[in-house]
């Protein structure tokens, strides 16, 4: 079967944006998306960049948007993908610089890997007589890394990430999930465990995730990035990093459901902004068009029904959460 392929072009040393451009192939029963580029480079375009080790699906390299979703193509069937869409288009992974063609620059994803320090920092700890080089793990509870620790580095999650496209600062799932798996090792100290955790409060780390989904929806092998950024959250909760907004909106939000039975928009704001003159005024104009909108409920209406209930079963989940 001949199989027309449309494919972003381009150059930043000769070209001022990118193109498409089509290009017609012999393709054959099982061939995978990464089959096709090979042959259209080594018998049709030569000057076709791409990058590809593996072809198992294992390395990560061959990450690439496809048909409009960040897959990898030495795993991404032709005709499923025929099948679905009707046509094949390739382009580059997003929110990262073009080198040339579908290869782009890493440096800026590694750079937020090494920022979340990937690595154990263990206690000090006196030798023990006949376990010269051991870990001293055996002894803890088996560690739940939740298949954090599947993830190859693709950089399909950071090129799918909603916040990422428009800030660029933003530590991206695939280093918050990198963060998420040392958090989950008993061998990690608690000291580093807190300084991670620390870290990452500041602007541009957990609490600036959308939660829009796109980073588990595109990841190849099931890491689920974002339940890693929730338990990041959770764990920031327990061990008293409850200053930042996205800490004191959680907090509040839950609060307000527990005395109310439901969400009031009117203290809301307040519970993240605080009561600090510049916080109040920031927020003025939407409280008085929340009020415009019949957002703000009667503070002498009735109480909900149930809400005796709500509040039994909050304390039940407390009682059976693990100290922090």
């Amino acid at each position: 079967m001949r199989l027309t392929f449309t494919i972003q072009r381009f150059n930043p040393e000769v070209d001022a944006s990118p193109y498409p451009q089509d290009i017609r192939l012999d393709v054959g029963r099982g061939m995978t998306v990464l089959d096709a580029l090979i042959r259209i480079k080594q018998e049709c375009d030569g000057s076709l960049a791409v990058r590809y080790s593996c072809r198992s699906a294992i390395c990560g390299s061959c990450a690439m948007t496809i048909n409009g979703s960040e897959k990898l193509a030495c795993r991404t069937s032709l005709r499923k993908e025929l099948e679905r869409h009707g046509h094949i288009t390739v382009a580059p992974l997003r929110n990262l610089p073009v080198i040339k063609d579908l290869v782009v620059d890493m440096a800026s994803f590694w750079e937020k890997i090494r920022d979340v320090h990937p690595w154990l920092v263990s206690e000090a700890r006196p030798p023990q007589v006949g376990v010269a080089g051991q870990t001293g793990v055996r002894d803890q509870a088996t560690p739940q890394f939740h298949n954090v620790d599947a993830c190859i580095m693709c950089g399909a999650c950071v090129a799918a990430c909603t916040v990422h496209e428009v800030s660029k600062g933003f530590a991206g799932p695939a280093a918050l999930a990198k963060a998420d798996r040392f958090l989950s090792d008993p061998r990690d100290s608690p000291s580093a465990t807190s300084a991670r955790l620390s870290a990452l409060q500041d602007e541009d780390g957990i609490w600036d995730c959308t939660r829009c989904n796109f980073c588990v929806e595109v990841c190849p092998k099931d890491v689920k990035p974002m339940e890693a950024i929730v338990r990041l959250r959770r764990a920031s909760l327990e061990r008293g990093f409850t200053t930042t907004g996205g800490a004191r909106h959680i907090l509040g939000f839950t609060d307000l459901v527990e005395q109310q039975g439901r969400l009031n928009e009117a203290i809301m704001p307040l519970k993240v902004v605080g009561f600090a003159p510049r916080g109040l005024l920031r927020i003025l104009p939407l409280g008085l068009k929340m009020l415009l909108k019949g957002k703000i409920p009667n503070p002498l209406g009735h109480a909900i029904p149930g809400l005796s209930q709500l509040q039994a079963l909050l304390r039940r989940v407390r009682r059976a959460s693990p100290p922090a």
